[in-house]
Formats: structure tokens, sequence, C-alpha cells
């Protein structure tokens, strides 16, 4: 019997990124890896997390960090989809990019239309999409290595308003929504990234909503 695929496309807090050893949290422990083993044999999740995505913005500094430019490459090659998981906008927070909460759910709103539409008019429909608006930016970390990048006190009051766009945006386009926010904090160690405790929290918590929202 085929294995239903579930594509998580993300940034560094879907890789995995370990804020206290500087490099990834063992697999088990990801969220992604959590949400696996609780989904089980007749579910295959793909982990497609990038360090430093951005929603749809260009990093000359960084790379090819654009998420609009590369997601309907990535679904066409990981189809056939049950679900695609979103948890981008972190590094949207970025100092270099000033964005406002608006100008992140704009973003949003353009990655949305574009991944819903390919779903539409080339899947058929078939495709579900659950929104998770990702947790708090600058909360914790005071002095981190990371504060200078994204300017922790503006960082932290941007972050806040995206759940309430994230959520306007998921009913306007069909999705399901969580927020992160109020399930799982920043680590201390560099106040962007959670550590393995919280990425197991996060991962039950999706699996649930999987199944409360007859997503599976």
């Amino acid at each position: 019997m085929e294995k239903k695929r579930i594509l998580c496309f993300g940034d560094s807090l879907t890789w995995g990124y370990d804020p206290e050893k500087r490099s990834r949290i063992e697999e088990n422990s990801r969220w992604t890896g959590v949400l696996q083993t609780l989904l089980g044999e007749s579910y295959k999740v793909i982990e497609e997390g990038h360090n430093g995505r951005t929603i749809a913005t260009d990093d000359p500094a960084e790379g090819e960090k654009n998420g609009l430019k590369y997601v309907i490459p990535c679904i066409e090659s990981q189809s056939p989809l049950e679900v695609m998981i979103i948890m981008l906008g972190t590094n949207d927070l970025k100092r270099k990019f000033s964005y406002c909460s608006m100008d992140i759910a704009g973003e949003m709103q353009i990655f949305l239309e574009k991944v819903q539409a390919h779903n539409r008019f080339r899947m058929n429909d078939k495709m579900k999409v659950l929104l998770v608006s990702p947790p708090l930016v600058g909360t914790t970390g005071k002095g981190s290595w990371l504060e200078d990048c994204f300017d922790f006190l503006n960082a932290q009051k941007v972050s806040a308003e995206l759940a309430t766009w994230y959520k306007q945006l998921a009913e306007m386009y069909g999705c399901e929504f969580i927020d992160a926010a109020k399930l799982v904090s920043p680590s201390p160690a560099d106040g962007v990234h959670i550590d393995a405790a919280a990425h197991r929290k996060l991962g039950q918590a999706i699996y649930e909503k999987l199944h409360e929202s007859n997503l599976l």
C-alpha cells in the first residue's frame, strides 16, 4: 500500500537547528521526526527545511533562500502529497529586511496564492494545507549571537502580530491553522530557535491538529 505523503516546508525551525550546539537536532527529536513516529508506517513525512529560508524575499548575502521560487518545483518533485505543512516567516523578521507584520503577511498571501493555485489546477485540489504561524523571536536570548541580526526588541513585536494575519490568510485560502507561539518559545541560547523539548511538543501538537481537522 502506497504511503500517504506529508510535505513539511519551512526554514531552520523545520530543519532542526540546535540553538545550543549550533548543529542539527537528532532526527527523531525534530518535530518532523516526532510527527513521523506518531503517524507510523502508513505515512511518509518529508522534511523540506532550509536554514535562512524566507517566504518570498531574495537574500543575496545568504544565497538561494527565496521559498516562493522553490515551492512549486518542490511540490512537483515530492508529489503525490496528502498534506503540506507550511511554517515560514522567522527569517523575514531579520533587521536587514525591515518588514512590518503586514509586509510579511503580504508575502505569505502571495505564497499561499501560488501554492493553492497549483493545488487547484494541477493537483485537482487533493492536497490539504496546514499553515503554522512560527514561534516568537526575541522573547529570550538577550545578548545572543543572533540579537544584532534580528533586533530582538522589534522582532518580538512584529512576530507577535503574525498569528492574527496568518489566521486570516488560512481562512481566505482554505487552510487549517495553528499558532506555534502558543505552544513553544525560543531557546534562551539564541532567542530564535527551539530546543529538542520544544520540537517534541510542537510535533505532538501538529499531529493532534492533523487529526482533529480531518486532514489525514
